[in-house]
């Protein structure tokens, strides 16, 4: 693994540009928004229907996943302005610049919407948001995050504009990623993308497998259960080889799933959430 440069606000703000992938379940719903404003669907019962409320739900989440991008890159700024404040905005492996722990543990976020903490009723209370508040509770210290995550996230965005924004050093590294593959990448390049990522990652950095949806999404998803089967054994075998901890997700978000998924029937709630983070926690 090469190591990389110090961290700047300008290299923060060079995430992708919001909004510039939508997913097959956004066009849909933003397809059924039209249709079901329609005067038909009013008198057929379409538009308070189960579809016309999901469809209602992937159009709020598209707005929050705005709203919640906004949240952490203002988040981001604060950080690094402490950063600057104490120095650490130089190179931190000049022996006369002290770590970040200096002032507070640092933890860095890679990954999707997921870790922005889409479906929550607020980006702190995502996954992200309850593990921070976690461990500064437990150990007694004011752990710092650095999310770089974005909503609509590949892999291989995360190995070409997330992992070259990685602070040296961070005392803890987390990175969860692969759903948004399983829509938009064969498994060719799937696979091949996420070996890379793992040869690349940090040591000692946190890998999320991906949740399992057992009993979930009907025929879709029954039949994609054993793709992510395998995506999730490729994480574990190689996180293995590396010595990288794995926090199960697939093993903690789990059915009975009342309450557990927002209103787009896609993202997590923050119930949902809360499994997640037992997942994370497990390994640190």
């Amino acid at each position: 693994m090469q190591r990389t440069p110090a961290l700047s606000r300008l290299a923060v703000r060079r995430q992708l540009p919001l909004g510039a992938r939508r997913s097959p379940i956004e066009i849909v719903a933003t397809v059924g928004t039209y249709v079901t404003r329609t005067q038909a669907a009013e008198v057929s019962g379409l538009r308070t229907g189960p579809f016309g409320r999901w469809a209602d739900g992937v159009t709020a989440m598209r707005e929050d996943c705005a709203a919640f991008a906004s949240h952490w890159q203002a988040h981001n700024e604060r950080v690094l302005g402490q950063f600057e404040a104490e120095g650490l905005d130089e190179d931190p492996r000049t022996p006369e610049i002290p770590g970040p722990s200096a002032a507070g543990p640092l933890w860095v976020v890679l990954g999707d919407s997921t870790a922005q903490g889409l479906g929550a009723p607020s980006p702190d209370e995502g996954y992200v948001g309850q593990v921070l508040e976690v461990l500064t509770r437990r150990s007694g210290r004011p752990w710092r995050v650095l999310n770089l995550s974005v909503s609509g996230a590949l892999i291989r965005d995360v190995l070409a504009d997330q992992l070259p924004k990685l602070p040296v050093p961070a005392d803890l590294v987390t990175c969860g990623i692969g759903v948004n593959d399983i829509l938009y990448t064969g498994p060719g390049k799937l696979f091949a993308d996420l070996r890379a990522l793992l040869a690349a990652v940090p040591d000692h950095t946190v890998m999320l497998d991906l949740p399992l949806p057992t009993g979930c999404w009907g025929l879709i998803g029954r039949a994609s259960v054993p793709y992510v089967a395998r995506i999730n054994r490729t994480i574990h075998e190689v996180a293995a080889d590396r010595g990288l901890p794995v926090a199960r997700v697939s093993a903690h978000f789990l059915p009975p799933w009342s309450g557990k998924f927002a209103s787009d029937c896609f993202h997590p709630s923050q119930d949902g959430y809360r499994d997640w983070t037992r997942a994370v926690l497990a390994v640190i």
